[in-house]
């Protein structure tokens, strides 16, 4: 005990010693400048000017020379478009100026010094050159401006040598107050009016804004603010026309367009023409660039107006005395939220924020999984300089327009959770992984679409109770994704991948009814999807594999069809695939073999207003393919895939036909991109694909080859 308070004294005398030293240290010890850390003190200086004539007009063009008097060293410089100068890094001596110019006189000022860590401002007077008028010294250097320079005043004339006593210093230099235009809003000053070739249009130095023109600066597109100096305006409108014309697999029905059809399929052509207005609203307060906005209110309501033109009837409504066309137009909210920064973390504008409200949302690198514009709540953010990205959310669906798949004012009984977390150069740089979980509750409910046709539950199967009265039996689908996604890079190699495993609860299968009636089952299902590419020069060679798994048994009570909540895969050809783009009906019954723009055969109902189904048959799919960047605004999208079903039982059970076989058919396609300005202003996409159907699909269908083409034109202001 003893030793211990010693010990403890002998420290304390220890603590009471140094610090005793530190301040007999500080106290006696010479006096040095204070600065801010690790700044050091200045070394050089800076000498700015401006040349003028007579009237007080800068003179672009003309030569100016430093020359250092004690070491006879020399810089030159040009004026700029205003007459100004610079000269950077100039070490502290004496020195003069001298200008000239083609029919100016030649000017040398005295001689002046500069030194260290100080701006020198002059201005230089030319007058014209003996035997050259005004007018004939602007000849050579262009129109003269009109007015005199407004920056004249921010410089103290330089006397010329001669015209005072030998080495007479010139005026103070300019304080630190005076370096700088006082004005009352920066962010209204304009550019000056002035143009290199008055007489020719084309390559303007400086560009006046417009209320209409969103490439120069815009106070409507955000460039400036308009309330204050924080908080800015963005509008932005959307014009989306999309054409497509098809032939798919279509029954002649029971009251066939054409009388006197025998055969079973009918006439599958089709037209489908559609248009849609977007305006997005955006109001913001932040610094509108580099750091998070503070708060931002964005609304986009959106109009759609659409036109489908069929070959047989009870394509475009159930009752088939509508006939073969139909014209229908939809007004939807697809963005209406509120975002609020909560905290920074840091320098390095790590941050964390929440948006409640109808917004767009991606969960994976490709849209195999989620792809939707809902209400929900999200907070997001990033850390450690932004190499991790992260979101929770949470969605409560609307109901979707059939026709124009815009966002109706009607709830869906649809809720998703999901939290993701993407790592920026994961275990490599260049490559960025993500990991995902997300969980989907469909609750039980009825619904027709607008043209009649049963939706939720999928019109197969046991549908109808038949034992009491009649009444059609709902069902609840909840199941969860544990994923794992890639995109980018390892060295030479473009990679993007991605796997999913889903597992979850779906209460009485539709397709799995027994006498006994409709099972439930228990949901395992995996997805796969991987694409390697090289680029050489222009092009880009790539290859890829997509897999669904299957149910090879429908009826065990175990559904392993893999089925997304609402994809939308840029994949394997991507849009101009046919496969991916095209919706194919399953005739005899009231569901999709797969859904438009999706590339799972889930054998839903409708892709956004029906329910997952995980009782389908699967997919595999091998792509190869080449994009070509032709020139900066044309790229070409060249694309063949294979296709076949992993198992093809639940479609000889939905079909009652056996056998079906496992090829699908050879899916060939051509696309272009077109971007006239070079931006995204205007931006033609077009495309025409084939499908040349295999032993499976002719086994369900016929095997005339289906094909599709279609044109996009999207303009935005």
């Amino acid at each position: 005990m003893a030793h211990g308070c010693a010990a403890s004294r002998w420290i304390r005398f220890g603590f009471r010693l140094a610090f005793t030293l530190v301040l007999f240290a500080a106290r006696f010890a010479p006096a040095q400048e204070r600065r801010i850390p690790r700044q050091q003190s200045p070394t050089t200086a800076a000498i700015q000017g401006l040349v003028h004539d007579a009237a007080g007009r800068g003179v672009p063009g003309a030569t100016v020379i430093l020359s250092d008097v004690t070491q006879h060293r020399q810089t030159q410089a040009v004026t700029n478009a205003d007459g100004v100068f610079r000269f950077l890094n100039v070490l502290p001596a004496t020195y003069e100026l001298e200008a000239s110019g083609t029919e100016w006189e030649p000017y040398r000022s005295i001689q002046f010094s500069v030194p260290a860590g100080e701006v020198r401002m002059f201005a230089i007077t030319l007058n014209p050159a003996a035997g050259a008028t005004a007018a004939s010294a602007w000849r050579g250097v262009g129109p003269p401006p009109q007015t005199a320079s407004e920056l004249l005043g921010l410089y103290r004339e330089l006397q010329r040598a001669g015209a005072a006593p030998a080495n007479a210093e010139p005026t103070p230099p300019v304080p630190i107050t005076e370096l700088f235009v006082r004005t009352p809003d920066r962010w209204e000053i304009q550019m000056p009016q002035w143009e290199r070739y008055p007489r020719n249009s084309g390559e303007f130095p400086y560009v006046r804004s417009h209320w209409y023109d969103p490439f120069n600066r815009n106070q409507w597109k955000g460039d400036y603010p308009i309330v204050g100096q924080q908080t800015f305006f963005n509008f932005t409108a959307t014009s989306d026309t999309f054409a497509d014309g098809r032939r798919l697999p279509v029954p002649s029905g029971i009251s066939a367009a054409n009388p006197g059809s025998f055969q079973f399929f009918g006439q599958g052509g089709q037209f489908f023409l559609s248009e849609t207005f977007r305006f997005s609203f955006d109001l913001f307060h932040g610094d509108a660039a580099y750091k998070p906005a503070d708060w931002r209110i964005r609304i986009t309501p959106a109009v759609n107006v659409n036109y489908l033109k069929a070959r047989e009837q009870g394509i475009v409504n159930i009752d088939v005395r509508q006939g073969t066309d139909r014209a229908d137009a939809h007004l939807g909210l697809q963005e209406a939220f509120l975002e609020k920064r909560l905290h920074d973390f840091g320098p390095n504008f790590d941050f964390v924020s929440v948006r409640a409200g109808i917004q767009q949302f991606s969960s994976d690198f490709r849209g195999f999984l989620f792809l939707e514009e809902q209400p929900g709540i999200r907070l997001f953010g990033n850390l450690k300089s932004n190499r991790y990205e992260y979101n929770l959310a949470y969605f409560y669906f609307l109901e979707k327009d059939t026709n124009s798949l815009l966002n109706r004012f009607e709830r869906r009984h649809q809720q998703v959770w999901l939290a993701n977390l993407y790592i920026q150069d994961f275990l490599t740089k260049g490559y960025t992984t993500q990991f995902s979980f997300h969980f989907n509750r469909d609750q039980p409910s009825v619904k027709f679409d607008n043209n009649g046709f049963l939706v939720r539950p999928a019109p197969i199967g046991g549908v109808v109770e038949s034992q009491g009265p009649l009444q059609i039996q709902p069902h609840d689908v909840a199941v969860a994704y544990a994923g794992w996604t890639g995109n980018g890079h390892i060295r030479r190699i473009n990679v993007s991948h991605a796997f999913y495993q889903a597992f979850g609860h779906e209460d009485k299968n539709l397709l799995t009814r027994t006498p006994a009636g409709a099972k439930s089952v228990y949901i395992n299902a995996q997805m796969a999807a991987l694409e390697l590419s090289v680029d050489k020069d222009w092009t880009r060679f790539k290859t890829s594999f997509f897999y669904a798994s299957g149910d090879s048994k429908p009826q065990d009570g175990i559904a392993r069809g893999f089925d997304s909540i609402v994809d939308s895969p840029a994949f394997a050809g991507g849009i101009f695939s046919f496969f991916n783009r095209e919706s194919i009906r399953l005739t005899g019954t009231g569901v999709q073999l797969m859904g438009q723009d999706s590339l799972f055969p889930s054998l839903r109902s409708n892709k956004f207003q029906g329910q997952a189904n995980f009782v389908n048959p699967g997919l595999m799919l091998w792509n190869v393919g080449t994009d070509l960047d032709l020139k900066p605004k044309l790229q070409t999208f060249l694309n063949a895939n294979f296709l076949r079903f992993a198992h093809t039982q639940p479609l000889e059970l939905l079909l009652f036909q056996s056998p079906i076989r496992a090829g699908i058919g050879g899916d060939y396609s051509v696309g272009i991109k077109y971007r006239p300005p070079l931006t995204d202003n205007m931006v033609v996409t077009t495309g025409v694909s084939a499908l040349t159907p295999w032993s499976g699909f002719r086994d369900m269908f016929s095997g005339r080859v289906l094909f599709s083409g279609f044109a996009n034109v999207r303009l935005k202001f």
